[in-house]
């Protein structure tokens, strides 16, 4: 085959639309091979090279990019891609590998003892170095063979004058080592041991002249790369622009400093070096804080790089006194370099007070930062949530001027391509490529895990790989010849968390009795968001729709079950990241005093994120008074609809003219709600059915008698509170049954005795129940 035909294949219609500078569609292309033969081969050759020569470009060449190059030449030993890459990598190997044959010192004046020592040594590294000199030669045979199939004169040049250094290298290291055994034995015999040192002397000035000119040669094409500094390593970290423009910035300001320090001119004002990362989980703070302290050496600010990471736990005495202890101990300790406190709120704890001695830390802690002893012979860094650091700031005066506003770095949440993106690294330090299905796969999965601002970000994304290698791994034949199961991770290797129960919410629907309208209502809702899912998962864009509703009807229609089921099916078409339900009153969101109905309204909407919020008789939430506070609450809830958009879905469950009053008390509140489903009440057969269902479930049937007069009953009698109504209805008769079987001195019961209930079980759980609503 020639080369043109290796690397332009149009007999195999799979791969047409292949990009050949994207990896995940070579990996497809890769997959999409199914035959054994030859012809398969040699294209298989071709692609792990195209994966090699794209790994090399990117990342360097790692284990990763030389286990593709030799599955590329395994499967083809005449691809010329495969054999230019194996030939220039194994080149650079080359440099500096005769730098470690070390010979000791000799010379004439030493006693017999010594010379004889050292001349043993002489002879042990000669044989040592001529196997290595060997494994040498036969691996620049390998090289040699690659570059003079890919017919490259200036590389199959420079191997061949290797090869002749090497012929030569050898050659000396065997005159050396015939000259040490001949050295070592003439120092105990008769002949003259000058003449053996000689030779042993002129042969190692050879083979240090050798070893220069095989430096040289490698040296031509040696790559140099830059030294990785504390900024180097900012910039190699993904997204925060932000921060790193600020940090850019403080660097050059330190530098500044130094320079006018240098030249003799005063700075009577420091800048501080204390600073406050905010940020949710794994947006980096810790990874900033470890290369300020890089910076602060680097510049001579600080005498040390080290980084004292701790914590409340670490902070915080049990008793009076000791609190003081700890914290003096933790400065003494980071004197010279930097200490990070993480989570830094938990130090304030609002309400505490005695025996919690958390604000003794902070106070402790200013009053060491300004101590003579102390002040500017360390650094701070405080880290947490942004919203509880701006309250923690404000617990000591002295605490707050000690970090500048300049000096407060905001890590914003990763973007979902950000986090794809640290996925991405993650798996090829791992040596790992993920596929586009894959990558599909995660994002998913990222998106189903940030909820709320504990959502780790990239440290989520690193988990997510890293517990998609366990499965992959767990799941492997190990014995399989594919390189691709070593290399490749593919969206059922993601797949690893999703608990299936065999519980479905369509059959739970389909159970439920009546409700026919209802259930086409809802269905199409979950058809809608079923495609939209799938759209996303092809690459489509998906219409960005709002789930929220008003369920109208009196009590004991439905409206509860249906919006637990609504819930499930959300989650199971991917709208929803959690699928719950939370039930809610007015009670949930209404305090007694200004300020407090936005908190409280605001953390049962957190509890929801990612799910259902049910709001039971929600007109309520409309204010009662002068001093009732329903209308903050409603005003919060409309801002938290907003604001977390289609992280969560709002149901409204109420009478009909009421919840209509509700709606127009607030315009943005109505204009959230586009589905309005109405629940109507059960006529006698769906009561009926509702009660037999019931029975069956627990192995309890109605007799014939009993079956005929609560149909009777329903008929005319108006039930209060619907399906909940004949749920509570049988339950009462159970109890009905009970005490009338109770009487019976028998310890064996015939089956249909412990069934059947009867009418008169019925008649007095209805009189029970009735008695009981007046």
């Amino acid at each position: 085959m020639t080369s043109n035909q290796e690397n332009k294949r149009t007999d195999l219609p799979q791969h047409t639309y292949m990009d050949e500078t994207d990896p995940a569609s070579i990996v497809q292309a890769l997959k999409n091979i199914h035959e054994t033969n030859q012809e398969a081969d040699i294209e298989r050759s071709r692609l792990y090279s195209l994966l090699a020569k794209i790994q090399k470009a990117g990342r360097g060449e790692g284990s990763l990019y030389t286990a593709w190059v030799q599955e590329a030449l395994r499967l083809n030993p005449a691809n010329q891609l495969a054999n230019q890459l194996l030939a220039d990598s194994e080149w650079r190997k080359y440099l500096g590998i005769f730098d470690d044959y070390v010979f000791p010192q000799m010379r004439e004046t030493d006693n017999r003892t010594a010379k004889k020592n050292i001349a043993e040594q002489y002879i042990k590294n000669c044989e040592l170095y001529l196997e290595n000199t060997k494994k040498t030669q036969d691996r620049l045979h390998k090289g040699l063979w690659a570059a003079q199939s890919i017919e490259d004169p200036k590389l199959l040049e420079r191997y061949q004058k290797a090869e002749v250094l090497l012929t030569d290298i050898k050659e000396i290291l065997t005159l050396l080592h015939q000259a040490s055994i001949d050295y070592e034995e003439s120092i105990t015999g008769v002949f003259h041991t000058a003449t053996h040192y000689a030779v042993i002397k002129q042969a190692l000035e050879k083979l240090q002249r050798s070893r220069d000119e095989w430096n040289a040669l490698f040296e031509q094409t040696e790559e140099t790369l830059p030294a990785g500094g504390p900024l180097e390593e900012l910039e190699a970290m993904v997204g925060l622009s932000g921060v790193k423009n600020r940090v850019r910035d403080f660097y050059r300001f330190l530098q500044y400093q130094n320079r006018r320090t240098e030249i003799g001119l005063r700075i009577k004002s420091e800048q501080s070096l204390n600073m406050v990362l905010t940020g949710n989980p794994g947006t980096g703070k810790t990874t900033i804080a470890r290369l300020l302290a890089k910076i602060y050496y680097e510049l001579g600010v600080l005498p040390r790089e080290e980084v004292l990471e701790v914590e409340r736990s670490q902070l915080v005495g049990a008793y009076v006194g000791q609190t003081e202890e700890k914290v003096q101990a933790i400065v003494e300790k980071s004197v010279g370099g930097v200490l990070f406190i993480d989570e830094a709120y938990s130090l304030k704890r609002d309400g505490k007070s005695g025996d919690d001695y958390g604000q003794t830390v902070i106070d402790t802690l200013v009053s060491l930062m300004t101590n003579q002893k102390y002040n500017g012979k360390f650094a701070v860094i405080l880290a947490g949530y942004p919203d509880e650091m701006r309250q923690f700031l404000q617990a000591n005066p002295g605490l707050r001027s000690r970090f500048p506003q300049s000096n407060h770095f905001h890590l914003p949440d990763y973007t979902t391509e950000e986090l794809l993106e640290i996925a991405n690294q993650a798996a090829l330090e791992n040596d790992y490529l993920l596929t586009k299905e894959a990558l599909i796969e995660l994002e998913e999965k990222l998106e189903q895990e940030q909820v709320d601002e504990t959502f780790g970000n990239a440290r989520t994304a690193r988990t997510l790989v890293t517990d998609a290698i366990f499965t992959k791994g767990s799941r492997a034949k190990v014995d399989t010849k594919q390189v691709l199961e070593f290399t490749v991770l593919s969206p059922e290797d993601f797949q690893m968390n999703d608990s299936t129960t065999g519980h479905s919410p369509w059959k739970t629907f389909d159970k439920l009795v009546g409700l026919k309208d209802i259930k086409r209502e809802v269905e199409a809702l979950a058809s809608y968001a079923r495609i939209q899912h799938i759209r996303r998962r092809q690459g489509m864009k998906a219409v960005p729709v709002q789930f929220h509703a008003v369920f109208t009807g009196n009590p004991g229609t439905g409206k509860t079950t249906v919006a637990q089921i609504y819930s499930e099916l959300l989650k199971e078409n991917g709208m929803l990241k959690r699928g719950h339900l939370v039930v809610a009153s007015r009670a949930d969101f209404i305090a007694g005093y200004v300020g407090q109905t936005a908190l409280k309204t605001k953390k049962k909407i957190k509890e929801a994120l990612g799910g259902v919020l049910f709001i039971d008789e929600a007109y309520s939430l409309l204010s009662q008074g002068e001093n009732d506070f329903g209308k903050e609450a409603i005003d919060t809830l409309v801002a938290e609809m907003t604001r977390h958009n289609e992280n969560l879905v709002v149901i409204l469950a109420g009478y009909t003219k009421e919840i209509d009053r509700l709606l127009s008390s607030n315009p943005g509140l109505r204009s959230r709600f586009k589905k309005f489903i109405h629940f109507p009440d059960y006529n006698t057969e769906e009561l009926i059915e509702i009660m037999q269902r019931y029975s069956e479930e627990y192995q309890y049937t109605l007799s014939e008698e009993a079956l005929a007069w609560v149909t009777a009953y329903l008929t005319h009698y108006h039930a209060p509170g619907n399906g909940r109504y004949a749920a509570n209805l049988i339950n009462e008769a159970i109890q009905m049954q009970a005490l009338r079987l109770m009487p019976k001195s028998t310890d064996v019961w015939e089956d249909t005795d412990l069934m059947v209930i009867t009418e008169n079980d019925l008649k007095q759980a209805a009189e029970k129940l009735k008695k009981g609503e007046k």
